[in-house]
């Protein structure tokens, strides 16, 4: 761990203390979350961003490590490592590099060079690329050799070239030049393949005809492009070809292996070009292919995580008695009635084409169960139950107009036939899950989308098309932050929340809830410990991110950690009140010295939260929820160019954002209409919920798309 906190600490600007108490905290099963919150002191109060960027550099760090461990032992078996080599090997920093250095003495496969060398021409190659003699062909005489299959002079000088080509592609300097090169000037470029996309196939070839010519500078390619243009191809319908200027590549080896004129030059120069087109030039491209994807698939993932946060972070209705009620015009509304626990209280269904009925079973509802207020999926007929409920005369049966909230219902159908909803809803149908999870994303979004795949919410750019891993890594990463920063109910959350948990996982929260319905309620967090599996470490990680509400302790309903409840008993003590006066009381807690208090363990960082925390014990840092009301449109034929509506960022992509206007058909604002000022990413200027006004450019009813603008 030494040797890498250095490299970390310089490479990400941190102090070397900070870097190694993060490091020695991950090392000992902290959880990033934990450390963030608990362990400011030793840390210098490194967020989570910074945590995660030592911990992957770290990740990098020690597989290159192994990589060279591996490279050594290779070498070493084979009796091929000098002391120069090893010396060489360690002081590498970069894993291109790295393999520069062991690419000539890996095993090939059977190559022209390696067929060369068994006929016996590398003191042949050696001599001509070493300008150790005047004329090639008259120092090949020397190696015909009809037995090794060298009938003349000619095919000595063949063969001395391709081992020549094979040297000339594995020298390191070259390779590092040529690869700077190529990422500076290479040019992607597509053309459509005419052959695929004919054969009825000319409607899923559409979707790429952007690209069907198309080139511009890699460099420079957005990620977006690039995942289109990599899927183009995977498809069939698109021909990529991704090179620089030849001839300035081949100046580029000119400069690095001639010396001067004469027929050796000249020899080399032909060997050059063989060397660029049969060995180096495809490396580089495939080097490069692999670089741009990583790229893209970074971006992508970033944007996709940055989503969801916001998506997870939605504001939340509250624990009210609500109605959910999933729209649909031939099967009907399903409605369903929730507690203000979340669970199920009855189920129907109405049809708006019987009007009275519906109204009369509502009404009904409505009054029987409390209900405050009414969750509309967003899907087709949403907008027509949004305008049936807001016409609804709810005054003649005494009841005040319940609060009518879209909601945006991505991922509720995959969520309803799910083995979670299958456990948590035996006995009902598909139907009713889906409406319960569209009631329960009003109550707390959070709670209720910790329990779907986040790649079926809907807030991703070509999901399918990154690194799954990565992807998946960087979203789970996103939930288990998010979800601490906000708390868990210990006594109501479900399983799925509560495996998010900070130290928890799948099997722990199971217990959890086992435990729970064995045993009732938790009345304490010590009592956490008799869970089964959730020993010492696990109880440190979690235990400040669990609340009881109604706990005999009123530091359980907090995030202060159970650590530290001993330094806020003695603040009590020592201001001669009780726990309970002391969270009540700001004007008792101005008068605590919080130095007096501090130690090495617990500073002024974690005293300073503590004291945050009294004020407002259990806070929700998430926002107050804001209603959009649409405007009065409900189709594409109700748009008009120029028209401004309200709207919400649905998706927020590199290229632009979605907004949900109320016409069941999200509307692109391009980067470009973003803001009348310039902006590098969409991130700069939107975010997903974020409330919009925007005005209608373009309605496209073939195609089912609208261009909208933000531009002022």
């Amino acid at each position: 761990m030494i040797e890498y906190v250095k490299k970390i600490a310089e490479r990400l600007s941190l102090k070397p203390q900070q870097v190694e108490a993060t490091l020695a905290l991950l090392n000992d099963d902290c959880t990033i979350p934990f450390i963030a919150r608990y362990r400011k002191e030793a840390t210098g109060s490194l967020d989570e961003v910074a945590l995660a960027a030592i911990r992957d550099l770290n990740e990098k760090l020690v597989a290159l490590d192994k990589r060279r461990e591996a490279i050594l032992k290779s070498l070493s078996e084979r009796n091929l490592l000098s002391e120069e080599l090893q010396l060489k090997i360690a002081a590498v920093d970069n894993l291109n590099e790295l393999e520069d250095i062991y690419l000539p003495y890996k095993v090939k496969r059977k190559t022209r060079a390696g067929q060369a060398r068994e006929k016996g021409l590398e003191p042949l190659a050696l001599a001509i690329f070493q300008y150790k003699v005047k004329s090639p062909l008259q120092a090949a005489q020397e190696y015909i050799n009809s037995e090794l299959g060298v009938k003349d002079a000619k095919l000595a000088l063949a063969g001395a070239k391709d081992i020549i080509a094979e040297w000339m592609s594995e020298d390191q300097k070259l390779r590092k030049a040529m690869r700077d090169y190529w990422a500076k000037k290479a040019l992607l470029s597509s053309k459509l393949v005419a052959s695929k996309a004919a054969n009825g196939k000319e409607e899923a070839a559409e979707k790429f005809k952007d690209y069907f010519d198309w080139s511009e500078a890699a460099a420079k390619a957005p990620s977006h492009r690039l995942l289109a243009l990599f899927r183009g191809e995977s498809e069939g319908f698109l021909k990529l070809s991704l090179a620089p200027d030849d001839e300035e590549a081949l100046i580029i080896m000119d400069n690095h292996f001639l010396k001067g004129k004469g027929e050796v030059t000249e020899l080399l120069e032909v060997t050059i070009e063989d060397a660029y087109d049969r060995l180096v030039a495809p490396s580089m491209e495939s080097e490069l292919r692999t670089e741009l994807k990583k790229r893209a698939d970074i971006e992508a993932i970033k944007i996709f995580s940055k989503n969801l946060r916001e998506l997870l972070m939605a504001p939340p209705f509250g624990q009210k008695a609500i109605m959910a009620l999933d729209p649909g015009f031939r099967t009907g509304c399903k409605i369903v009635c929730l507690s203000s626990q979340g669970d199920l209280l009855s189920h129907d269904v109405i049809y708006l084409h019987q009007p009275d009925q519906a109204a009369a079973k509502l009404l009904d509802l409505t009054k029987k169960h409390n209900v405050c207020a009414i969750a509309v999926g967003n899907g087709t007929a949403g907008r027509e139950s949004e305008k049936f409920l807001q016409e609804l005369n709810w005054q003649s049966a005494q009841l005040e107009t319940p609060q009518i909230v879209m909601v945006n219902e991505s991922g509720a159908s995959i969520y309803s036939a799910s083995e979670v909803a299958r456990e948590e809803f035996p006995d009902h149908d598909i139907t009713v899950r889906g409406a319960v999870s569209i009631g329960r994303r009003l109550m707390d979004p959070l709670a209720e989308l910790v329990k779907l795949d986040p790649k079926s919410i809907g807030v991703g750019q070509y999901q399918h098309d990154v690194d799954q891993n990565e992807l998946q890594k960087s979203l789970d990463e996103t939930v288990v932050s998010c979800v601490n920063a906000v708390g868990v109910e210990l006594n109501t959350a479900s399983k799925e929340l509560l495996s998010y948990v900070s130290g928890v996982g799948k099997q722990i929260a199971g217990n959890i809830v086992k435990y729970r319905s064995e045993n009732g309620p938790f009345k304490s967090r010590s009592e956490l410990k008799k869970v089964s599996r959730l020993g010492p470490k696990a109880f440190e990680q979690s235990a400040g991110f669990l609340r009881i509400r109604e706990a005999a302790n009123p530091l359980d309903a907090s995030a202060v950690h159970p650590e530290s409840y001993k330094i806020v008993e003695q603040m009590a003590k020592d201001a001669g009140v009780s726990l309970k006066e002391l969270m009540q009381s700001s004007e008792t807690r101005k008068k605590i010295e919080l130095e007096k208090y501090a130690s090495e363990k617990i500073g002024l960082p974690t005293l300073r939260d503590i004291m945050q925390e009294l004020e407002k014990p259990g806070r929700d840092p998430r926002a107050t929820l804001e209603v959009v009301k649409f405007a009065d449109v409900h189709t594409l034929d109700d748009l008009k160019e120029g028209m401004k509506l309200p709207g919400i960022v649905t998706n927020v992509t590199a290229f632009g954002a979605f907004v949900d206007i109320g016409v069941h058909q999200d509307g692109l604002v391009h980067i470009s209409e973003l803001s009348n000022k310039f902006i590098k990413e969409p991130a700069e200027v939107v975010t997903v919920r974020q409330k919009v006004e925007v005005t209608v450019l373009t309605v496209d009813k073939a195609r089912k798309r609208i261009s909208l603008s933000l531009k002022r």
